[in-house]
């Protein structure tokens, strides 16, 4: 997809970001062109962080992709400062008319007051309990959590309804909320996927600018075992030519500081990550541009994305059998699951509010 114009003016400096560039996004009618005026004090030359709040009028999202092990999920936040230059979430962005450029890690919406939202919903009579997904599309322990607790305010909501929750992150701030996670953890509600890419720190910063260093997640993994929370690492996405090579070091690291599951999910390029993904290549690493790209087109039958249920995870063709069969090979060998027990659904119960009836038994 072919970029309309950028939206940052000439001279800024996207220090510690993903992408090289900031499209409008495809559903906006009409183009814009930053300039240079002349009024820019030097400060406004660096591309800060903006944060907008939203006034959140649901919390569940509810899904019915076959592709999925779970049909609801929680989104705390819209955007990731994170900053993965391959995040497949970036496309979402174009929805609020922003890039998904530059726009999608430095023009981010939070959403305080959602664990209100949720808790209306989740005591309405026609609720059914399933377990509920977190970080599924944006990181919810991103940098700015630390600032406005979205993601601990729903925490809070999840717990007193003793409601299952399955949550992916790269962020080390989960750790802050080791009190509520052990807490649903000992009951049987709670499960934690932690995404690692690369070991690489370099290419980890270069790729995945904000996200915590590789082995600082393996520090997280290790603190979550030991509290008594099940981790799962998550090797996505994979990216062949550059990083497919490390999948076994990955899950051995994994395993050795606690995980007891692994999955993973080769690389996706919807819609405008494609271009972005693109440039970075040729930034970062010039010389394997053309292989990686090439790669990426054998794993979705000659094209840069197949969005098929059933392929768009893990591609197909002869790379698609050979990292199936590594990745076989590899959580055999360790010892890791890769499907774990159901989450408790039983224990769910709205608590008490004040001025409810109390029961006599």
């Amino acid at each position: 997809m072919e970029p309309k114009h950028s939206t940052i003016l000439p001279g800024v400096r996207p220090r510690g970001r993903g992408a090289l560039g900031n499209a409008v996004g495809r559903f906006e009618g009409t183009a814009r062109e930053a300039f240079e005026d002349g009024w820019a004090p030097p400060e406004d030359r660096v591309l800060r962080t903006e944060v907008r709040l939203e006034v959140p009028r649901s919390a569940l999202s509810f899904n019915r992709s076959p592709d999925l092990p779970f049909d609801r999920s929680i989104n705390p936040y819209r955007g990731c400062e994170h900053g993965c230059i391959y995040c497949f979430a970036r496309p979402s962005h174009a929805f609020l008319n922003l890039s998904p450029g530059l726009d999608f890690e430095t023009r981010l919406i939070a959403r305080p007051g959602i664990g209100a939202v949720l808790e209306r919903e989740l005591r309405a009579k026609s609720y059914a309990v399933q377990p509920v997904a977190i970080g599924t599309n944006t990181d919810p322990y991103q940098p700015i959590e630390a600032e406005y607790g979205v993601m601990r305010e729903v925490l809070a909501v999840l717990a007193a309804f003793r409601h299952p929750v399955a949550i992916t992150t790269k962020g080390t701030l989960i750790e802050r909320d080791l009190d509520i996670l052990t807490e649903l953890a000992g009951q049987g509600l709670l499960r934690v996927g932690v995404s690692i890419t690369t070991l690489d720190p370099g290419l980890s910063r270069r790729m995945e600018p904000r996200a915590a260093a590789p082995k600082r997640r393996l520090q997280v993994i290790e603190r979550l075992s030991r509290a008594g929370v099940p981790v799962r690492v998550m090797v996505a996405p994979v990216v062949p030519g550059l990083t497919d090579h490390e999948l076994e070091p990955i899950l051995q690291s994994a395993r050795d500081a606690g995980a007891v599951a692994a999955s993973y999910i080769a690389l996706r390029l919807p819609r405008e990550v494609s271009a972005l993904f693109q440039d970075w290549l040729v930034e970062h690493v010039p010389d394997r541009a053309a292989k990686v790209m090439a790669r990426v087109r054998e794993l979705h039958g000659g094209q840069d994305y197949d969005a098929a249920f059933g392929k768009r995870m893990f591609g197909e063709g002869i790379w698609a059998e050979l990292l199936a069969r590594r990745f076989k090979l590899a959580v055999a060998r360790l010892g890791l699951a890769v499907k774990l027990p159901g989450l408790r659904c039983d224990l769910f119960a709205p608590p008490a509010r004040a001025g409810d009836q109390l029961s006599l038994f």
